[in-house]
């Protein structure tokens, strides 16, 4: 009976892979110690984690990009304060630190492959291996924060900060939770929380940043999307290191959440004001129940979007809510 093949056998041939050139299949089945059958059905399940894998007669396999895999290594030596760890492959990091222990917190997990990536509202997250950042954060509150509601903006605004460090300056901010540029959506961020009246609060804050995500990978993204790597290459940028990026955004990510803890929005509201992208231009509010059109104007202390319609100006919140430009 065959044996299933494992993490660390299927991680040797992706890093064969990695620099995206051309690879005999003989050379890497040599370099494996397996049959050329045996390496074919590697190059399948690697196919499985949504790798854009090329095949071609007298050349062998490449991947159509390179590929860059996260070191937990340097992000744990980048975060001290944090317990850092990186999956290969995950169901979900937000799932999965939701289960984890408080004590342990503030934790971060990386995943170069989620199987079960959620965004907000349940929406699927496509998450092909090593091609974006999929990262949760858990952090404690000692009490609920006053300002809770607005934490996605906050949060928010230090992943466009990242974005901005890795040297790209158009990034703007949707509300209540996406990254925007060029008029498409560059990454989001999912956050959930438990808590106890009067109590402690525990927030797992989930980012998925797209860095280097194919179309082929994207088939099954279902809005116009943007990687970053191709958002700089337009601007004859140098594109982003993974690794890189990865850690500006964990410290980003530390730094806000204490800040908040101690401030609220404050800090981060002139920051939000300068990246939304919404503001004074007309839109659509679309819930199960109705629908609004009128004019964005911000958003209050509490993170709600101002919204003027027939001459009056309402907070609309968060929730089971979509918000489209008209």
């Amino acid at each position: 009976m065959a044996q299933p093949l494992t993490e660390t056998e299927l991680l040797s041939l992706v890093d064969a892979l990695a620099d995206g050139g051309w690879h005999s299949g003989e050379t890497l089945a040599a370099r494996a110690g397996i049959t050329r059958a045996a390496l074919a059905k590697r190059i399948e399940k690697l196919r499985d984690w949504q790798l854009d894998i090329e095949t071609r007669t007298g050349l062998g396999y490449r991947l159509t990009a390179p590929l860059q895999r996260l070191s937990a290594d340097a992000l744990q030596a980048a975060a001290p304060q944090c317990r850092v760890r990186v999956l290969s492959v995950a169901t979900s990091t937000n799932a999965l630190l939701m289960e984890g222990d408080p004590a342990q917190d503030p934790q971060a997990l990386f995943a170069e492959f989620q199987t079960a990536g959620r965004g907000r509202r349940g929406r699927d997250w496509i998450s092909p291996f090593g091609a974006n950042l999929y990262l949760s954060l858990a952090w404690s509150f000692p009490q609920w924060p006053r300002q809770l509601t607005a934490l996605p903006l906050a949060v928010g605004v230090a992943c466009a900060q990242a974005v901005q460090a890795a040297g790209l300056d158009a990034v703007k901010l949707k509300w209540p939770n996406d990254l925007y540029v060029d008029g498409r959506k560059l990454g989001g961020i999912l956050i959930e929380h438990r808590a106890e009246a009067g109590g402690p609060c525990r927030v797992v804050v989930g980012v998925g940043l797209n860095v280097a995500m194919s179309a082929a990978q994207a088939q099954g993204v279902t809005q116009p999307w943007i990687a970053l790597n191709e958002a700089l290459d337009s601007r004859g940028l140098p594109t982003a290191s993974r690794n890189a990026l990865a850690t500006q955004l964990l410290r980003g990510l530390l730094t806000a959440l204490e800040s908040f803890q101690a401030r609220g929005f404050e800090p981060f509201a002139a920051d939000w004001a300068a990246l939304d992208l919404t503001r004074d231009r007309e839109v659509r509010v679309l819930s199960p129940a109705r629908e609004l059109v009128g004019t964005a104007r911000g958003i209050d202390e509490h993170g709600a979007l101002l919204l003027e319609t027939l001459g009056q100006l309402q907070s609309v919140h968060a929730g089971d809510i979509s918000l489209r430009l008209a």
